[in-house]
């Protein structure tokens, strides 16, 4: 490789063009030139979309799964407009309720991983992780400094709210993390539970009807129905 050729693209901060001038198919130099640098470019975006998928810290690898039937959309948005992601630009929320075991997770995790490869800063959180996070700096007197991590942040996904109740000051603690991102931020919330039965995990009525109000304003509610793909799975290995 010509070490003057790999000075030159360093010092333009074109990280492929070395390794790639070989594999570029030659018609013309305009032609030549334009695949070449179209190439560094969509190797820089890849590099991009990984390094973010990375951040983001998903727990699955999978990406946007085929449709199901079991997924009910509200009137307003369909599954080829909520994969267009225009609800992050917007500032809207995402909000997947439904039984165990029925696409929640995955779908979050696609959407997710898809923002990551648009471009956006994504985080992915079960919601008792990041509570017990919450916690934590907070007694070491490190709460504003995790906040300022979100600054920078388009999507922000908060999986299994509801699992697990949390302590008084767990729920407080969230709330205020959920009131930074209001209008702000775009969440995606997975849920085995309805609104109506969210006192379960946040005890005191009048925070969890302030923090419905403001996660639920300007969302999309998606319900699933139907048994859990874990079970339904398990019993045909079984036959």
């Amino acid at each position: 490789m010509n070490s003057e050729l790999k000075r030159i693209c360093k010092t333009l901060r074109l990280a492929y063009v070395a390794d790639i001038v070989d594999t570029i198919p030659f018609e013309n130099p305009e032609q030549y030139l334009e695949s070449l640098l179209h190439r560094e470019l969509q190797l820089r975006e890849e590099a991009k979309a990984e390094r973010l998928i990375k951040k983001a810290r998903f727990l699955s690898k999978k990406t946007l799964f085929q449709w199901s039937e079991q997924v009910r959309f509200p009137p307003h948005i369909d599954a080829k407009e909520l994969c267009e992601l225009h609800f992050i630009n917007q500032h809207e929320n995402v909000i997947l309720t439904g039984s165990p075991g029925t696409g929640k997770t995955l779908l979050a995790t696609g959407l997710g991983r898809k923002a990551c490869q648009n471009g956006y800063e994504v985080r992915f959180y079960r919601v008792s992780d990041l509570v017990d996070t919450l916690e934590r700096v907070w007694k070491e007197g490190k709460l504003q400094q995790f906040r300022n991590k979100f600054k920078k942040v388009d999507l922000i996904i908060l999986d299994e709210m509801g699992y697990i109740p949390f302590s008084k000051d767990g729920a407080e603690l969230l709330f205020q993390l959920i009131s930074d991102w209001y209008e702000q931020k775009s969440l995606i919330i997975t849920s085995n539970l309805e609104f109506s039965q969210w006192n379960r995990i946040f005890v005191d009525s009048r925070l969890t009807a302030a923090l419905v109000d403001r996660v639920i304003h300007h969302a999309h509610i998606l319900s699933f129905t139907g048994d859990s793909y874990r079970v339904t799975h398990a019993l045909s290995r079984q036959k």
